[in-house]
């Protein structure tokens, strides 16, 4: 057995504990964090397990120190790919793949440069 397993991750991670909003369908909500984030991915914590295949929708908040600029809300939509338990009472480590996401104004609506986004992919 290889004590070093090969990385299968095309996508460099980035060690960010940021807050997240977790949505699961349109009713349950609830305040977490994530671990890390990379162009396809989020790790996060929940209180409960979710199964892999579950959609989830993830709202960050990206400060000025990562985007050298104003702070960046965007939300994610994911799918859960794994999930990861340490010990009975630890939260949930919750490894989601992101199949798509949108800029956020303040207000938590869509931002003029994703309508004009989608527009773009709907048309190429």
């Amino acid at each position: 057995m290889n004590p070093f397993p090969e990385e299968r991750r095309t996508m460099r991670r980035f060690d960010m504990r940021l807050p997240a909003t977790i949505r699961l369908g349109t009713a349950d909500e609830f305040q977490t964090e994530t671990q890390n984030v990379s162009a396809r991915g989020v790790f996060f914590y929940v209180d409960r397990p979710l199964a892999p295949g579950t959609r989830v929708d993830v709202i960050l908040t990206f400060p000025p120190h990562v985007t050298l600029t104003d702070s960046v809300r965007v939300r994610f939509t994911a799918r859960v790919i794994r999930t990861e338990t340490p010990s009975p009472s630890a939260r949930i480590g919750t490894a989601a793949m992101i199949e798509d996401y949108e800029f956020l104004r303040s207000d938590g609506t869509s931002d003029f440069f994703t309508a004009l986004q989608r527009q773009w992919k709907a048309k190429h």
